[in-house]
C-alpha cells in the first residue's frame, strides 16, 4: 500500500514535490543497504569534483545497472513513471547516471542549499528523487529541506520514503548532529526542455 502527496506551486502552476509513501520495504531496502556498503565509498563532491567541506559533507558511492541492480533499476523506473505521469508531465528517457548511496554521520555532514540541474552524458537532469533508508530512530538531523518559496518545506524523514521534485528546486540536507542518515538518490532526464 502507498500513498502519493504532491505540493503544487499555486502561482506557477507547477508541481513543486511528490511523495510516495513506503515506496521500499524493509527487505528492499536491506538489499539496497548491502550492495551501498559493498561498494567503496569516496567524499561528496561539488561543481566539478570538488571536496569542499563547507558546501557538503558527506561520502557517497555508485550503485550501476548490474545483475545485482537490476531489480532497484525496474522498480526505481516504475516508480519514477508513476510519480511523473501523475504529478510532472516531464518527457524523461531514463537514468543518465547510477544511483548515488549517501551516507551522512553525526559530524556534522550536511549538504547546503543547491540545485542537481546539469547534463549529464548529454541528457539534462529533469527529476531528481531520493529514497529514505534510515529509521529516523537512527540518527539526529539530516532533513531533506526544499525551498519552493518562502520557507523552506521539510521532507518526512520515514524509511521507505520516495520524494521526488524538479532538479531545479533548491534543496538540502540539514547538518546530521548524532546517528547516520543512509539515503539513495535518482536522478532522471531527458531531452532539452523547450
Amino acid at each position: 500500500m502507498y500513498f502519493l502527496a504532491a505540493s503544487p506551486d499555486l502561482s506557477t502552476k507547477e508541481q513543486t514535490f511528490a511523495t510516495w509513501e513506503n515506496g521500499f520495504s524493509e527487505s528492499e531496502i536491506a538489499r539496497i543497504l548491502v550492495q551501498g556498503e559493498l561498494t567503496s565509498q569516496t567524499p561528496g563532491t561539488v561543481n566539478a569534483n570538488e571536496v569542499d567541506a563547507a558546501i557538503r559533507q558527506s561520502t557517497v558511492s555508485w550503485l550501476p545497472n548490474n545483475q545485482d541492480n537490476v531489480w532497484l533499476y525496474d522498480k526505481v523506473g516504475w516508480i519514477v513513471r508513476q510519480l511523473n505521469g501523475q504529478f510532472f508531465n516531464f518527457d524523461l528517457t531514463g537514468f543518465g547516471e547510477p544511483f548515488q548511496y549517501t551516507v551522512y554521520t553525526g559530524n556534522n555532514d550536511h549538504y547546503t542549499w543547491h540545485v542537481d540541474k546539469g547534463i549529464v552524458n548529454d541528457m539534462p537532469r529533469k527529476l531528481s528523487l531520493t529514497v529514505q533508508l534510515s529509521d529516523p530512530s537512527e540518527y539526529e538531523g539530516g532533513v531533506l529541506e526544499l525551498q519552493t518559496g518562502n520557507t523552506p518545506v521539510p521532507m518526512a524523514k520515514t524509511k521507505g520514503l520516495v520524494v521526488a521534485f524538479p532538479s531545479w528546486i533548491l534543496h538540502r540536507v540539514t547538518p546530521v548532529t548524532a546517528g547516520t542518515r543512509r539515503s539513495l538518490v535518482i536522478w532522471t532526464g531527458g531531452p532539452s526542455f523547450r
